[in-house]
């Protein structure tokens, strides 16, 4: 993983096997991924005991691109995971993808969630939600609400140049145009508690602490609040809030969610097992250890969910196609400049 995280293929005993070495086995596959490895590794570890094929991991934080640019037709990787749709079509896009035809994929993940051509598909959902004061009405609230002036200087959010937030406002520009996002997210900073800065938990410590009393992040962080230790500051800050899932006022939207996601990379020398891992990440039990274990949503629909995340109700998830979000992200951040969002 050191050597992952410093852009240098590991030996294939201890990951991912280096670009030009000896062909591959039938009972591996070469996962490169973005993600942290205590969230994944259980659903590798459940795929190796159910299938044989061994999992290698290639950890990397960040240049995912740039490592497949410098391995080329040589690269080992199979399958390519990451978070955030943005990132995860800026791989596609770079050409480092191929399309897959799965009638198990395409049953088990709606249309919206995955690429039309099978060049990726989300494998599970992070929906970007409020954090509000457990003590407040909030039914029926919609994004557009936040920037009722009846909210002024009572809202926290992180950087709105934050993926997680750039992803929001993309989608709020595919609903409602860029005129009135604009509008929307000057508004919205005129509402601000404080500096549009730190983390999603840092909203529902603010909430605790009476510096805002509303708040945007992301949902499966309260999982691991209310989870957390009794008598610890996690807890505190989950026990004193409620999560209320907004939707989009135009277009009957839902709720916006972001993705974790995987591709079958262009050169995968085990291609047959990278489709075989996809389809279990979608299967029943995988889906299911999603919702356990990293509280985000299951992208099948149908899957139990972890008894903190039911509590938070039925969600109606945005019907936008996750692309036609992302083709907006960069008109996305400059709106958040242009108004000073973060300033």
């Amino acid at each position: 993983m050191l050597l992952a995280a410093c852009g240098k293929t590991p030996p294939a005993t201890a990951g991912a096997q280096a670009a030009g070495a000896a062909p591959a086995t039938a009972g591996e596959v070469n996962l490169y991924t973005t993600r942290e490895p205590g969230l994944v590794q259980p659903l590798l570890d459940a795929f190796t005991a159910q299938t044989g094929i061994k999992v290698n991991t290639v950890m990397l934080r960040d240049g995912l691109t740039e490592r497949l640019a410098a391995e080329g037709e040589r690269s080992p990787a199979d399958v390519l995971m990451t978070v955030d749709t943005g990132r995860l079509l800026d791989v596609v896009e770079a050409g480092y993808t191929q399309p897959i035809d799965s009638a198990v994929l395409n049953s088990a993940i709606p249309a919206n969630l995955r690429s039309a051509e099978g060049q990726w598909f989300a494998l599970s959902l992070r929906d970007r939600v409020v954090y509000a004061d457990k003590d407040l009405d909030l039914s029926g609230f919609t994004y557009e609400d936040l920037a009722d002036e009846k909210w002024k200087g009572r809202v926290c959010i992180r950087s709105g140049q934050h993926p997680y937030n750039t992803s929001l406002f993309a989608a709020m520009i595919a609903h409602n145009g860029a005129q009135a996002t604009e509008n929307w997210l000057a508004a919205v900073k005129g509402n601000l508690a404080r500096k549009a800065a730190g983390g999603d938990r840092d909203v529902a410590r603010d909430i605790l602490a009476g510096i805002c009393d509303i708040g945007i992040a992301n949902a499966y962080y309260v999982g691991r609040m209310k989870n957390a230790e009794p008598g610890s500051e996690q807890r505190a800050w989950g026990d004193a809030i409620q999560v209320v899932r907004p939707v989009f006022a135009a277009d009957n939207g839902g709720t916006h969610v972001n993705i974790s996601g995987a591709a079958v990379a262009r050169h995968a020398p085990n291609r047959d097992n990278a489709v075989k891992l996809l389809e279990y990440l979608v299967g029943d039990e995988a889906q299911s250890l999603y919702a356990r274990a990293n509280y985000e949503y299951p992208v099948k629909p149908g899957v139990a969910l972890d008894p903190v995340v039911a509590s938070f109700g039925e969600m109606t998830i945005d019907p936008l196609p996750l692309a036609q979000v992302v083709a907006n992200r960069k008109l996305a951040s400059e709106l958040v400049d242009k108004v000073g969002f973060d300033n």
